[in-house]
């Protein structure tokens, strides 16, 4: 996760998150992405049920069945993840507000000092659902948009769930939840991202993640359609202008791109050539942040408790936390590739393990180089950096 806004524009100082000595439990959640402890947030997948069908779906969500997991048993889960010290628990799926259980299980995490968020399709958030979500202390709701009204629909596969969607997020709003925008790039949608940014600002939206693809799940099938590192490039500066031109404005939205990490050191790249001090100040927040966490900063739970190193590679599972605790789990050295992501430096190939940038990228994604090339510790295909850029002689100091 990179933050463009708190980067590019200045939002936030290395000495803010210096203040709190970088520690998870202390940093507020703007600065959270600059941890030193790195204590996981955890992404539980809490049921695969959705009502909608979306072509990009990592989860491969399908329309009913039962769920695994009984509310006890996450609440047990809860209070180990309360005790292990991880700070966020974001409830996703399928669609989680399809659990009727969603509104006791958030607040019994904020109840234990976690802070509790939700990734949403946003269609099944009435006013009463929002007024439910805002008194047990819900900190974020996610709401995911593919574009406007045309192009969302034809991605959900379901007329109307555009303005459902909007509806969620006024509904949000009206009971004074913190809602924001969740965006997925890919060839079908590019076009679509300035209309994000006039939703931002037409609606008061305050915050907004576009995410990288990843090739997972029914995404996989979408491999085809992923931006060219051309066209990637293309799009980071396009985000980059957007969040410029807001904040010039004078509206201080929170921007964020997430699931690749050579975002960082291309944002760090031209605020050299734009503003050499700023760049300075950002590379220390980069190597704060440290990139691609999954397996040691970020942990997936599955709607049947499987744990794995993040939402989008569940190719791979560590074990469940219906048979052993999560914190047993995340802590065990003799699960091999679990410890191997711990110190994933030591295990990258190819252009990763020699890149200048690979303490401030963590050698992006893993999923996306065992989708591609059959093989976790092999390059990210979706870098979009040039040999020549990433030369080990240009290291920065």
């Amino acid at each position: 996760m990179i933050g463009i806004s708190k980067l590019y524009c200045g939002q936030v100082e290395p000495s803010d998150a210096l203040r709190y000595q970088r520690a998870s439990g202390n940093l507020p959640s703007h600065l959270l992405q600059f941890s030193k402890d790195k204590k996981p947030v955890v992404v539980w997948n809490m049921t695969r049920r959705c009502n909608l069908k979306c072509v990009h779906c990592y989860a491969k969500a399908v329309a009913g069945g039962e769920d695994a997991m009984s509310t006890a048993q996450a609440r047990a889960m809860i209070d180990d993840l309360a005790a292990y010290g991880a700070p966020v628990l974001l409830f996703s799926g399928g669609e989680p507000l399809v659990r009727e259980d969603l509104p006791e299980l958030a607040g019994y995490a904020t109840s234990k000092g976690m802070r509790a968020v939700i990734s949403t399709n946003g269609t099944l958030i009435s006013r009463e659902k929002a007024r439910e979500l805002k008194a047990v202390n819900l900190s974020y709701v996610g709401i995911s948009l593919d574009g406007g009204e045309e192009v969302h629909d034809r991605f959900r596969a379901a007329p109307g769930s555009f303005r459902q969607a909007i509806r969620g997020i006024e509904n949000c709003q009206a009971e004074g939840l913190k809602v924001g925008l969740r965006f997925t790039i890919n060839r079908r949608n590019a076009a679509e991202v300035p209309k994000l940014f006039r939703l931002l600002e037409d609606m008061n939206i305050p915050r907004i993640c576009f995410y990288h693809l990843v090739y997972s799940g029914r995404g996989s099938d979408l491999i085809r359609e992923d931006l060219d590192h051309r066209e990637t490039r293309a799009m980071v500066d396009l985000i980059l202008d957007e969040t410029r031109a807001l904040f010039d404005k004078g509206l201080s939205k929170e921007v964020l791109t997430v699931d690749n990490h050579a975002d960082g050191p291309y944002l760090w790249m031209r605020l050299q050539r734009e503003d050499p001090r700023r760049a300075e100040e950002v590379f220390e927040l980069l190597q704060f942040n440290e990139g691609n966490s999954s397996g040691r900063g970020l942990a997936c739970i599955s709607w049947d408790g499987q744990v794995h190193a993040d939402q989008f590679w569940r190719e791979h599972s560590f074990g469940n936390v219906l048979e052993r605790p999560f914190s047993s789990i995340w802590d065990d050295p003799s699960i091999f590739l679990l410890a191997q992501l711990k110190e994933k430096h030591k295990h990258l190939k190819g252009r990763c393990a020699v890149c200048r940038f690979l303490g401030i990228c963590g050698g992006n994604f893993r999923a996306r180089a065992e989708a591609v090339y059959g093989d976790p510790w092999a390059p990210d295909p979706a870098c979009y950096f040039t040999d020549e850029e990433i030369r080990p002689e240009q290291r920065p100091q």
